[in-house]
């Protein structure tokens, strides 16, 4: 199978998995959003963020150091399973050791810190799951990975619809999550000694020691991705616990819910960054020219995807925010419009932290996420007291900007230059078939959103195609995936 084959297949698989991942979170947030109600709802939000923010204790970048590392020499992999195993164990004490910890200190109610704790245990067996998942990443085998998250995010909903049943309360929605999470790692595992086991490069047996030479240059190494998935945590999960200090649990409710319609178009650049990582890792090595292309492309078609998306979105919030969570959440609809953007900007500056990242340049990600989530945590203290959630919406979209400035100085640094003229073409083309697409949303807005999104993303395909958009080199690129 030729490289660009096996980009083909991984992304494939990747987004059938994605695709069929958010559909399922999209269903059990919804219903959990309903049920709960804003307050509630802004209270689980909290958990899930405030937990969330000291996940990358669990990690400290080894889960991205280790694809990188096992893609380039397979004959890694039993060395770096052993030894993160045993890592892990000890960075999970310290991980809910801190969670338990500060969450006392912060004066919540005793319901809130119970949910706390159990969304920490959560987090700490997925550190493992992640563990495992490195491999398939490293091995290509990126259907093991989709498998994992379909079953996680079908079991809960699953859970969340008996839940809903059962009238049970927020403990339970709370320990929902830690059982599906044990249920994920159980299933990680399993695959992992099944298909891996008899491979000698996965073998841990050999590697069960303390080798501290190992875990020494191990840890140094991935420092740089574990400060740059701290500052991304912060990023993603600040906003949320400063709205819950500064202005309570419904606050909270409405941000998280125009938040998860957001963040649920993430899955296009995830698939494919999950499914490029290792690939242009090995492409660092054997091929520079595939790999300037590989990067290339990937950002034209992140413009492509990313601008009419905030567009159609933008347009049509309040539909959006009316089906999925009801009238009580009729106040996220402003928050919406606004956070969309930030998940365009999010679009278009992915391709270069993957650049960074396979470069051996991750540093450059860790510095420019650095100086974004501190200025996110300022607008915030800014705009929070005063604007309430909209002002953590507004901060997020101008600290994502930020990142675009020396993103693209830094790629024309290493030698990555993408043509601005081909850039400028592409922006052109996109907005011409963009606006077009939004009067046609306009005009025929009295449609169900079952015909108007699909007719609108057909629309704009056909525009973009009318004005070569996509050009010969593209069409060539997709022959060969199809091929």
């Amino acid at each position: 199978m030729s490289t660009v084959q096996r980009i083909a297949k991984n992304t494939a698989v990747l987004l059938v998995a994605q695709v069929a991942s958010y559909l399922l979170s999209f269903f059990y947030m919804m219903y959990t959003a309903r049920y709960l109600g804003p307050a509630n709802f802004g209270v689980l939000s909290f958990a899930i963020a405030f937990t969330g923010i000291f996940a990358v204790f669990g990690d400290l970048g080894l889960q991205p150091l280790t694809v990188r590392e096992i893609a380039r020499d397979k004959s890694l992999a039993g060395k770096y399973l052993a030894n993160l195993s045993l890592m892990k164990v000890i960075l999970a004490a310290i991980t809910f050791g801190l969670i338990a910890s500060v969450i006392n200190l912060m004066g919540y109610s005793r319901e809130t810190v119970q949910v706390v704790y159990l969304l920490a245990l959560s987090v700490v067996l997925g550190a493992f799951t992640q563990m495992f998942y490195s491999i398939f990443q490293a091995f290509e085998r990126m259907e093991f990975q989709a498998v994992g998250q379909m079953i996680n995010a079908a079991l809960v909903l699953v859970g969340v619809i008996i839940a809903v049943n059962e009238g049970l309360g927020i403990y339970e929605f709370a320990a929902l999550y830690v059982t599906v999470s044990g249920i994920v790692l159980g299933y990680s595992f399993s695959l992992t000694r099944l298909k891996f086991s008899n491979r000698p490069s996965v073998s841990m047996s050999r590697w069960m020691r303390l080798d501290w030479s190992f875990w020494k240059a191990t840890l140094r190494e991935a420092l740089p991705f574990g400060v740059t998935n701290m500052f991304v945590s912060f990023y993603y999960y600040v906003d949320t616990v400063m709205l819950s200090v500064l202005q309570g649990d419904v606050a909270v409710g409405w941000y998280n819910a125009a938040y998860k319609i957001a963040l649920t178009l993430l899955f296009i650049p995830g698939a494919l960054n999950t499914a490029l990582f290792p690939i242009m890792s090995g492409l660092y090595k054997s091929s520079r020219e595939f790999f300037g292309l590989s990067f290339e492309r990937y950002f034209k078609y992140m413009v492509i995807l990313g601008i009419p998306i905030g567009i159609g979105t933008t347009l049509l919030a309040s539909r959006f925010v009316f089906v999925v969570f009801g009238a009580d959440y009729a106040e996220s609809t402003r928050a919406v419009q606004i956070l969309v953007w930030s998940i365009v900007v999010t679009f278009v500056a992915t391709p270069f932290a993957t650049l960074f990242s396979t470069a051996n340049k991750q540093s450059i990600v860790t510095k420019v996420t650095v100086f974004g989530t501190l200025l996110n945590i300022v607008l915030n203290a800014v705009l929070i007291p005063k604007y309430s959630f909209i002002g953590a919406s507004i901060a997020t979209v101008v600290s994502t900007s930020i990142y675009l400035v020396p993103y693209y100085a830094f790629s024309v640094k290493i030698g990555h230059k993408i043509d601005g003229r081909k850039i400028i073409s592409t922006l052109v083309k996109v907005i011409i078939s963009s606006g077009l697409m939004a009067v046609f949303v306009v005009h025929l807005n009295a449609l169900s959103l079952t015909i108007l999104v699909p007719s609108a993303a057909a629309v704009y395909i056909a525009l973009i195609l009318a004005l070569r958009g996509i050009d010969r080199q593209d069409k060539d690129f997709a022959k060969s995936l199809f091929r």
